[in-house]
């Protein structure tokens, strides 16, 4: 039974791989791939994800190459309702571009962020709440593992978020690919996204967004992540990643995986790359997740009325909020 029960948990454990309510008794995290999960992290829980990044980037028309390495991150905080999370998160890079366009061979060390977010995000639709014919048969590994057609039907996110892009940003596009003049300053950004949770411990994340909106460089993104738990504490999971924009334009794929060291904690890696030249892509990245966990559920009698409040980290047989335990970025 323990082991049964362990494995019920853990198959929480990676976004997107969340469940059925937006709280879950193990960590909830975005990563390895960059797709946002359609549920938040839970109500007064504060969480860090951060990762270290390699950077290779080679555009063989245009003679240039890009080597260095960054730190991407996230701050994520469950604020005032289980649907409701406000987070920041960015990419900060350092690195040389080396150009032999012509018989000069020239260096240029550069160091900014990529992009640096603030936002929210909100569930909008939750399929699975309060389903409790959805309850895992702790009894039945195939009944467990049975396809539902109700698993069709995502929870469905809305994000809302703004950029913030300092001048003289070197990673900010522009009209000539070797100079002219990058304005910052404030743009809107805004992504639905959807989380369907399969049995067997499959998950499906899509997210739709645009991307600098108002600006010159603004872009449409799709990201597809499907992911799998397949043991107590590992998961893995594959993404693509399509970028549209009149300055750059890509088509990104990650592999990679994520190890559960404690219910708070979690360990990740994965690799990504493009099929192209004009530039081809290449990064290998390693990372982790971790929270502070202050979440409390409330107590319901019999007759309906809040009776007081629990701290989840001293309950031990309280009924678990999560229902569907196929699932957990």
């Amino acid at each position: 039974m323990k082991k049964i029960k362990s494995i019920l948990l853990i198959a929480l454990v990676m976004s997107p791989l969340a469940a059925i309510a937006q709280y879950t008794d193990v960590i909830n995290s975005n990563r390895p791939g960059v797709s946002k999960s359609a549920f938040s992290v839970g109500t007064n829980v504060l969480q860090f994800e951060l990762g270290a990044l390699t950077v290779k980037e080679e555009h063989e028309p245009l003679n240039y190459e890009v080597s260095g390495f960054g730190i991407d991150f996230a701050t994520r905080f469950g604020l005032l309702l289980e649907q409701l999370e406000i987070n920041i998160e960015g990419i900060y890079q350092n690195d040389t571009f080396m150009s032999t366009a012509s018989s000069l061979v020239t260096e240029n060390k550069r160091s900014n962020f990529r992009n640096f977010t603030i936002g929210a995000k909100y569930l909008v639709y939750d399929p699975y709440k309060n389903a409790e014919e959805d309850k895992p048969n702790i009894y039945s590994y195939h009944a467990n593992r049975k396809f539902k057609w109700k698993s069709l039907i995502p929870a469905v996110a809305v994000y809302a978020g703004a950029n913030l892009d300092g001048e003289g940003n070197p990673y900010i596009p522009n009209s000539s690919v070797f100079g002219g003049v990058r304005e910052g300053g404030f743009s809107p950004k805004i992504m639905v996204a959807t989380q369907n949770n399969f049995a067997g411990g499959w998950v499906f994340v899509t997210n739709f967004l645009m991307d600098r909106i108002g600006t010159d460089y603004s872009e449409f993104q799709y990201i597809l992540t499907l992911t799998h738990s397949f043991s107590d504490q590992w998961v893995l999971f594959g993404e693509a990643q399509g970028i549209k924009g009149d300055f750059y334009s890509d088509n990104i794929f990650r592999f990679g995986g994520a190890y559960l060291w404690s219910k708070n904690f979690q360990l990740d890696t994965n690799i990504a790359f493009n099929t192209k030249n004009t530039p081809s892509v290449f990064n290998i990245a390693l990372g982790a997740s971790y929270r502070f966990d202050w979440h409390k559920d409330k107590e319901i009698d019999n007759g309906g009325k809040v009776e007081d409040k629990v701290d989840t980290s001293n309950r031990k047989t309280r009924k678990k909020k999560k229902t569907d335990f196929d699932s957990d970025n």
